[in-house]
């Protein structure tokens, strides 16, 4: 359906959003999607570091766990 689009579709599109929006608007709203790629993006950074760190514990830690068999 979008396949056959092409440069002059989008040019429209975009002269349509900047004409309902305003340029002040537009900005803003692309500032409010810049911080939430960049959180996004922090977020799984932290996420991926988090289950590193885990997965280094449990590496690390080779004891033997006590079990007891009862008979």
């Amino acid at each position: 359906m979008l396949n056959n689009i092409g440069l002059p579709g989008l040019l429209l599109i975009a002269v349509v959003v900047i004409v309902l929006f305003g340029r002040g608007k537009i900005s803003a709203i692309m500032g409010e999607v810049g911080k939430g790629i960049t959180a996004f993006k922090k977020g799984v950074t932290d996420g991926k570091a988090e289950l590193e760190a885990a997965a280094a514990d449990e590496a690390r830690d080779v004891t033997p766990k006590n079990e007891t068999k009862e008979t």
